[in-house]
């Protein structure tokens, strides 16, 4: 084990060049990461060397870091089995842990005499599981039908009579010998046909039977199954069917965004697209893997894992990683990154639902290059000033969070400690009291101030962030020009009026504006009302 004081302590000729699994830990011994790496001394020796180049979070990871352990190993697939158990014992801070992320629902049917239908989030060897479905309304909706189309029974214990769903022709009411064992079997064993993914035979069968029934005047009946038929192949529109694969792919797309990770998984179960599953990560090193590994922690290995980017560095690697899997599965897992056909349509799909979640917060990223801001501005606060003459000074602050405006966080001030009509030196006391407060209680601050106003108002919120020993990211918004002012320079920015960012920032500022004049106006009707009184 390694001890460092400081990070200059850190002496990479001290650590070993085998393959093997390194462990941080802080002052009290609690591990913060476990990685694997072919190469001990150069994997561990690349977090503190160039360390303005690392992502933010490997940044708060490196300046805790009190000692350094490692384990030796054979071979890479022996670390990366190694790792996979660390981590679960640890549960370490800074590895990608996925505690929040659900456990999916599978449909089953029971094993005994007449299978029941239901949903569980643990599968068995005593059930017959279908799934997982990652879209709960499509898992229902699936399961409604079938239970509809093959009368199958959802009742945990079989009872005495007859209960609704036989009356509402939803079970064929085993319970009292209303169907033998073996008609019941053959509509269990079509049930699962249809869980299994082959809708082409249930859709031809629900045609013929509702011919038939019109046919003998059945016209009650037939309507029903039209509708039975009608759910079906809205259930089909909404999956990518490729008759051809009997196998289960997951499809992973990953796209780096400033300091973050966007990750859109796709689950294919025999050739039916069950559903989708969003995530965003903090960039680090090798997060796509590390999240592959986390992700398995949680979730059932399909046969094949597709990505879009290559998540290896050589043939190798790849191997490995294959063989680690297929480790933890007990059956083959091959990994895939495709070049053509329906993989790759896949593949394009998934990157084009990250395109979609980009899209929604583009102006932030737009705001991020534009500024040069250090991280995407998730939280913005902004402040206005607000007098009639020297009377009723006051302030407002609004807070939007992912663009949207959060009510909660949005605050009024009245000014204390200037007595006649100062923007400047009002607009210093309303931001240092908002972050003093902020520090006081040890709340997060925002990724970025903005001030009604020009270069002045700039300067004067500068000066208070100043005092406070703050160096949060603050600009101006100046209203005649549209023109953005940094506390750093004289020159103000100019962007495009209706690029989206400035839609964003107008639409920030006007809602303080309105906000704070609000707040006046209430002030002023409050003094004549009190007049009025008197």
């Amino acid at each position: 084990m390694l001890l460092i004081e400081k990070i200059s302590d850190f002496k990479s000729s001290d650590i070993p060049t085998h393959t093997g699994i390194y462990l941080y830990k802080n002052a009290t011994g609690e591990v913060l990461y476990c990685g694997k790496a072919k190469n001990l001394r150069a994997r561990v020796k690349s977090y503190f060397s160039s360390q303005h180049l690392l992502p933010i979070k490997t940044r708060r990871l490196v300046a805790q870091i009190r000692q350094i352990d490692w384990i030796i190993v054979d071979n890479e697939i022996e670390a990366l089995l190694l790792e996979n158990r660390l981590i679960k014992q640890h549960q370490p801070k800074y590895n990608i842990v996925l505690k929040d992320a659900k456990t999916f629902a599978y449909i089953a049917l029971s094993k005994d005499a007449f299978p029941r239908i239901f949903s569980t989030r643990k599968p068995t060897a005593k059930i017959d599981v279908f799934g997982a479905y990652t879209d709960g309304n499509l898992r229902r909706e699936l399961q409604k039908l079938v239970m509809q189309q093959f009368k199958l029974r959802d009742c945990k214990t079989l009872p005495q009579k007859a209960c609704l769903n036989f009356y509402i022709h939803r079970c064929s009411a085993p319970c009292i010998q209303n169907i033998s064992q073996n008609d019941y079997a053959q509509q269990v064993e079509r049930a699962k046909t249809l869980l299994s993914g082959d809708l082409k035979d249930t859709l031809q069968l629900l045609k013929t039977e509702m011919k038939n029934a019109a046919a003998a005047q059945e016209f009650e009946r037939a309507l029903e199954i039209r509708d039975q038929l009608t759910r079906l192949q809205k259930l089909a529109q909404k999956q990518i069917v490729d008759t051809q694969n009997h196998q289960n792919q997951d499809v992973l797309a990953f796209r780096r965004q400033g300091e973050q990770m966007r990750v859109v998984q796709f689950c294919v179960k025999k050739g039916v697209l069950s559903g989708k599953q969003d995530f965003t990560l903090d960039y680090q090193d090798h997060i796509a893997q590390e999240f592959l590994m986390a992700f398995y922690r949680k979730n059932p290995l399909p046969h094949e894992i597709i990505v879009n980017t290559a998540i290896w560095q050589d043939d190798v690697e790849k191997e490995n990683l294959e063989a680690f899997f297929t480790k933890l599965r007990g059956a083959n897992v091959s990994l895939t990154l495709p070049q053509r056909g329906n993989k790759l349509a896949l593949v394009k799909l998934a990157e084009k639902n990250i395109e979609a979640n980009l899209n929604e917060d583009s102006a932030l990223v737009d705001l991020q290059i534009a500024l040069n801001l250090p991280t995407l501005p998730h939280v913005i606060e902004c402040f206005d000033i607000s007098n009639l003459g020297n009377e009723h000074i006051v302030s407002g602050m609004t807070q939007f969070v992912d663009m949207k405006a959060n009510k909660k966080g949005f605050r009024h001030f009245e000014i204390k400690t200037v007595s006649h009509a100062d923007d400047f030196a009002s607009m210093k006391e309303v931001v240092y009291r908002r972050y003093l407060r902020l520090l006081g209680e040890k709340k997060t601050l925002p990724d970025l101030i903005v001030i009604d106003g020009g270069a002045g108002q700039v300067s004067a919120a500068s000066e208070a962030l100043t005092e406070l020993n703050l160096t949060l990211p603050l600009i101006g918004l100046a209203k005649k020009q549209e023109e953005i002012y940094l506390s750093q320079t004289t020159e103000p920015l100019k962007f495009p009026k209706n690029s989206r960012m400035m839609l964003l920032l107008r639409k920030i500022r006007d809602a303080t504006h309105d906000f704070t004049i609000g707040y006046n106006r209430k002030k002023r009707q409050m003094k004549l009302r009190d007049e009025f009184k008197t």
